[in-house]
């Protein structure tokens, strides 16, 4: 083997070591905040879970929202019924981002999900164990009206119900529990004001950036 190689192959060990060991101390991350709680802000009533619940994970999602211009009586608008989310949640490990959750829509394959499933529902999928929760949004507080939303003009925050789980192909279960979450803190995200307006501009489609903040509860034991 020439010093070329010998180079390469240090390089990509070294480089296999620190993702094995941020994997290693994401799980212990993760694993930890399961057994001690986390802290989210103060909420509203319309986004705050039951109190026998308690939050078990928390990540900061980079992603955006999904819309189409559908007709209306009038012209045109952007589709606020079921904008599409894409994101990726991410914590901090040894000072680096780390991927924990992908955020994104699909089918609701657990047999106990209320019938009739609809075509898509949010989805947050463990990127740790592939371990999957469902949920439907059951309280809603509007952007800018409080400490825990207060970018005006942005998507609103978020109380979500669980509608369904699943456990990863190994058995994983970091997200199988989740009974509520909460999206907060949310920057950007909202439909366009214009671009939509005309019969012209139906089947228009728009991807708009956003942040937030995500919490994890599972029903107290």
């Amino acid at each position: 083997m020439n010093l070329g190689q010998t180079s390469t192959t240090t390089a990509w060990a070294r480089r296999l070591f620190l993702a094995a060991l941020m994997l290693g101390s994401a799980l212990v991350a993760v694993t930890s905040a399961s057994a001690q709680e986390v802290t989210p802000p103060a909420t509203p009533i319309a986004t705050t879970p039951p109190t026998d619940q308690t939050a078990f994970a928390e990540g900061h999602a980079r992603g955006t929202q999904g819309y189409v211009c559908l007709p209306t009586s009038t012209g045109a608008s952007w589709t606020v019924n079921n904008p599409r989310p894409e994101a990726t949640l991410f914590t901090k490990v040894l000072g680096h981002d780390f991927e924990i959750i992908t955020h994104f829509l699909s089918p609701d394959t657990d047999p106990k999900a209320p019938q009739p499933v609809p075509f898509g529902s949010a989805t947050w999928q463990s990127s740790l164990d592939s371990s999957v929760v469902w949920a439907k949004a059951v309280g809603m507080d509007p952007a800018g009206s409080d400490g825990s939303c207060p970018n005006a003009g942005s998507i609103p925050c978020l109380l979500l119900q669980s509608i369904g789980s699943q456990k990863g192909p190994a058995g994983g279960k970091l997200l199988f529990q989740t009974t509520f979450i909460q999206r907060l803190n949310t920057n950007g995200g909202s439909a366009p004001e214009t671009g939509c307006s005309s019969a012209n501009d139906v089947g228009k489609q728009v991807l708009v950036p956003y942040t937030a903040d995500y919490y994890f509860y599972h029903q107290d034991q």
